[in-house]
């Protein structure tokens, strides 16, 4: 009988809980860490996140840290050395955050989550699906359906914060001494500025970049390398070789195709998916191979010419 009324639970992510074997209470919010299955029975979640799911936490771990990259590029000015002990420090941060990130979630102590798989786009959206059976009151069911997906990214976000702001100042101090006073801490301004945006943006548009990330990560790294490699003015092999941050910038972009390429197809089907991994050098060598027809100099005095 107990199962039955667990049946007429309104609404998608209302459920009952489940004591001693027999569900109980009234429909309302399951706990944090369960949520409601096909019969409407809180149900905890023990599953481990699928590779997709991993590759999506990968990509919103990442967005702080290349950004912190960018801006202490930016703000470093030709202090090469300055540059590259922030962002080995940069790197140090994000890998201290993902690692006890990981610690503090469940299960405690493993490099390991358990999790809710994710069904359907509503899953991260579950405060728009409050039931109101009467048409008068509503009942509240707002939950982390996709636990720990969408919290996770948050805590990581705070442990980030917390540990730049304890580290990064210290270290800027000592080693970035050619710089003005002004100039030397905007890194890190600009990383306090980034973060509640990222904050906003997994609270707001978590779900939406769950689903985009891959083609989001495609598009922006072919449009990067391309304004890298023409504001570098890379028109050949040699003069991509001369100097070995353009050869570690490639890479990166490269790096970050695959992962592309990866989450795209998710490896279901490894014969037919790894081959396509053969495509990341594929921009970069069409745009050294087609760059001296497309020079707006040579353009230019063709057109002259023609005249």
């Amino acid at each position: 009988m107990a199962v039955a009324m667990s049946l007429t639970c309104p609404g998608t992510y209302c459920g009952r809980m489940m004591v001693n074997g027999s569900v109980e209470g009234e429909c309302g919010v399951c706990p944090r860490g369960e949520r409601a299955n096909h019969q409407n029975v809180c149900q905890r979640c023990t599953e481990s996140p699928e590779l997709y799911d991993w590759l999506y936490l990968g990509f919103m771990a990442m967005l702080p840290l290349v950004l912190h990259w960018f801006f202490i590029e930016w703000y470093s000015g030709k202090k090469s050395s300055s540059a590259l002990l922030q962002h080995i420090t940069a790197m140090s941060e994000c890998s201290v955050s993902a690692v006890v990130t990981l610690l503090v979630t469940e299960p405690v102590g493993e490099l390991s989550i358990h999790s809710c798989r994710v069904q359907m786009l509503s899953d991260w959206y579950t405060m728009l699906y409050n039931p109101s059976p009467d048409y008068v009151n509503t009942l509240h069911c707002t939950q982390e359906a996709v636990y720990p997906l969408y919290t996770i990214v948050l805590i990581y976000y705070a442990f980030c914060l917390v540990l730049m702001m304890l580290l990064r100042p210290l270290l800027v101090k000592k080693i970035a001494c050619g710089l003005g006073k002004s100039d030397r801490f905007k890194s890190i301004y600009a990383a306090l500025y980034f973060f509640p945006i990222l904050t906003v943006l997994q609270a707001v548009g978590g779900g939406l970049l769950y689903y985009a990330f891959p083609y989001i990560i495609l598009v922006l790294s072919l449009v990067t390398l391309a304004v890298y490699m023409s504001a570098s003015e890379i028109q050949s092999f040699k003069n991509l070789v001369t100097k070995k941050k353009r050869l570690v910038v490639l890479f990166s972009h490269w790096l970050l195709h695959a992962y592309g390429i990866i989450s795209i197809s998710r490896l279901d089907k490894l014969e037919q998916d790894l081959p396509l991994l053969a495509l990341v050098p594929g921009p970069a060598l069409f745009y050294i191979a087609t760059a001296r027809f497309t020079e707006p100099s040579r353009i230019l005095s063709e057109g002259g010419n023609g005249h």
